[in-house]
């Protein structure tokens, strides 16, 4: 039987060397594994806090091993991550079994690299107050204390300020709440409450949206009767906050031009109590089947998907809806609590080419929108170029757009922008988001 150590550095090495998202690789390997609950929930905990804290342990290996980390084996330097990890940031598992598993698992490539194990981690427990980055700035301090990339924490620091980068930050290495919402087309709010409850399920009320209860413990909500038959369903508060600002209304015609996995198409079908017409599109015809089930197990029959893509215009849809929704591709960086590889898998170039991509789509967007029609305008970043830039942009371009506001009531991560539109800044309950909504003039 494989160890949980062995299984969490076969992970990293799919997750950092073969582009493969955390989640997905973790789901594959735990099903397939024959751990018990305790292994499977330390792979979990090793994998994930390994990928939040790269940049703090790689600062700390490269003190060490002189001649760098790129002339490493992937494998040793992942077992040399996993467990400068656990020393640091796990309390309840003995140093000296962390430093023994270490070297058993790096024998299985050489005796010479498990004697570094050995000597770089032996190292490290006797150390005391190594400057291991330049204290006399606040960008390294913040990449050290928090594990960020510095082109990243130089962004937010140019954007939001330091103080509110720090809050940034820590929102971002919070370990995510699970957050449902319950289907009012199948049930209400009291009688899913109360079957949670039955169920042993640790639940608070959601902070925004009246259909979201939170789930602080209890037993995989995908495997509930109430998940399966479809009462209830998984979503962010943060993305469940879009489909209400549209304000919508029952018989309108809705687009979805980027919508699966299809949360927030199916929440638009709820709120319109199935009626009228819903068109949810994506540039994937692979990810539709997952709306097409997502809306079953829902109840919803007035969803019609289709293969679109969002960036090219189609004269067919000139016009013709009463909502329109476009939730672009975007950087990702409100969602990292959730997908932490997003730190080193994404640059500033990416960012770049994104804001094209969403400025060609807020075009060709606004040319389906009826006239008093409103265009909802959403991401999961919180960069201001993806986000209040694109929309100052894209209202010269377009002056017959005008911004409503949105307001959700005084939250500490909301801010609520002049202009109307808003940013949800993350913590543990809530993604990093940013929506606005625009309404296009007679």
């Amino acid at each position: 039987m494989d160890s949980a150590r062995k299984t969490a550095v076969k992970i990293l090495k799919e997750v950092f060397y073969g582009n493969s998202y955390s989640n997905m690789v973790i789901g594959k390997e735990l099903n397939r594994s024959d751990m018990n609950d305790k292994d499977k929930a330390l792979v979990t905990e090793i994998v994930y806090g390994t990928l939040k804290y790269k940049y703090t342990i790689d600062t700390i290996l490269n003190y060490y091993i002189k001649s760098g980390l790129k002339k490493l084996d992937v494998d040793i330097l992942n077992i040399l991550r996993i467990s400068i990890y656990q020393i640091r940031y796990l309390d309840k598992i003995p140093e000296f079994a962390v430093v023994n598993e270490a070297v058993e698992l790096a024998k299985r490539k050489a005796v010479k690299t498990a004697r570094l194990v050995n000597g770089v981690l032996r190292s490290y427990l006797r150390s005391n107050n190594i400057d291991y980055y330049n204290k006399n700035s606040d960008i390294e301090k913040m990449c050290f204390d928090y594990s960020f990339p510095k082109w990243m924490v130089s962004l937010f620091s140019n954007q939001y300020g330091k103080e509110e980068t720090k809050k940034i930050l820590q929102g971002l290495n919070e370990v995510p709440a699970i957050t449902v919402r319950v289907n009012n087309l199948k049930t209400n709010y009291e009688e899913a409450w109360e079957e949670l409850k039955k169920n042993g399920y640790d639940i608070e009320e959601g902070k925004v949206c009246p259909e979201a209860i939170i789930i602080n413990r209890g037993r995989n909500i995908e495997n509930n009767p109430l998940f399966k038959n479809g009462l209830i369903t998984v979503q962010d508060e943060s993305a469940m906050m879009v489909a209400p600002s549209m304000e919508l209304k029952e018989n309108m015609t809705v687009l979805d031009l980027c919508s699966a996995p299809g949360g927030k198409t199916c929440h638009i079908a709820e709120l319109t109590n199935n009626q009228g017409k819903i068109f949810a599109f994506d540039i994937h015809e692979n990810k539709l089947p997952l709306i097409k089930e997502n809306a079953k197990r829902l109840g919803i029959t007035n969803v019609k998907c289709g293969t679109l893509d969002a960036s090219k215009y189609m004269d067919i849809y000139e016009e013709k809806g009463d909502r329109v929704l476009i939730d672009v591709p975007c950087s990702g960086l409100g969602i990292i609590r959730k997908k932490p590889e997003i730190k080193w898998n994404k640059d500033k170039e990416s960012l770049e080419s994104l804001v094209k991509i969403q400025k060609t789509i807020m075009l060709n967007a606004a040319k389906y929108v009826k006239k008093n029609g409103k265009l909802i305008y959403a991401t999961c970043t919180l960069n201001k170029e993806e986000n209040e830039e694109n929309i100052k942009w894209f209202i010269k371009k377009r002056p017959d757009f005008q911004i409503e506001p949105i307001y959700y009531g005084k939250l500490d991560n909301i801010i609520y922008h002049d202009e109307g539109y808003i940013t949800i800044l993350p913590n543990k309950y809530m993604d990093g988001f940013f929506i606005a909504k625009m309404i296009r003039r007679g």
